[in-house]
């Protein structure tokens, strides 16, 4: 029988501001059914750590990271992307093109999944820290970015009108190459800073 290895201070600490937050978001959201859809990889997010905690712990770093996104995501969920009140105030204060709070998501939607999928690979293949690695890393974040756009179209497909939160395109007819585009950035920005300072976590 696996034996249960306690959780660190640390990770309950995010496991419950995550909670909590999550609870403040399904509070009157702008609109149920896009918060729904954007809650949604939080969640499902959520549960496979919990399953997986005792058997494939990751790194405190990783686990940090991925708080940071899943609290984007719930943000999101509950103001919707376009409609976020500081990035409102940043728009209107210094006469932005529109609310960019949903380029922020798209940054790291490759940000962190970059130091999740490096994580996977290193522990669990045989590569190594290296080109063949980065290059790996990169196109999996570019993979990510990719299906999700597909499904923020099936959805738009699905529902008509009621996905125009859920696809935030503000009027830009270039947001969904925009949008892979921030998530290739992000991944190559989350390499260059942090592949050092993750390995030192898994040593």
């Amino acid at each position: 029988m696996r034996k249960m290895v306690s959780p660190k201070p640390l990770h309950l600490l995010l496991l419950f501001s995550f909670v909590g937050l999550f609870i403040w978001s399904g509070l009157n959201p702008r609109d149920q059914f896009t918060w729904v859809l954007e809650v949604l990889p939080a969640f499902l997010g959520l549960i496979i750590i919990l399953a997986t905690y005792n058997r494939f712990r990751l790194t405190t770093l990783t686990y940090i990271l991925i708080w940071f996104h899943a609290n984007i995501l719930i943000i999101g969920g509950h103001y919707t992307y376009a409609e976020m009140p500081l990035f409102n105030w940043l728009r209107d204060t210094y006469d932005l093109e529109r609310n960019y709070y949903d380029r922020l998501g798209h940054l790291a939607q490759g940000f962190i999944p970059a130091i999740v999928a490096r994580e996977i690979l290193l522990r669990k293949s045989p590569l190594k820290p290296g080109k063949l690695l980065f290059t790996i890393v990169v196109s999996i974040c570019l993979a990510i970015s990719a299906m999700y756009e597909l499904i923020e179209w099936g959805v738009a497909e699905a529902s008509g009108s009621a996905a125009d939160d859920f696809l935030g395109t503000q009027g830009d007819v270039w947001d969904t190459q925009w949008d892979m585009f921030l998530a290739m950035i992000g991944s190559l920005i989350s390499l260059f800073s942090l592949s050092k300072v993750h390995d030192k976590f898994l040593r």
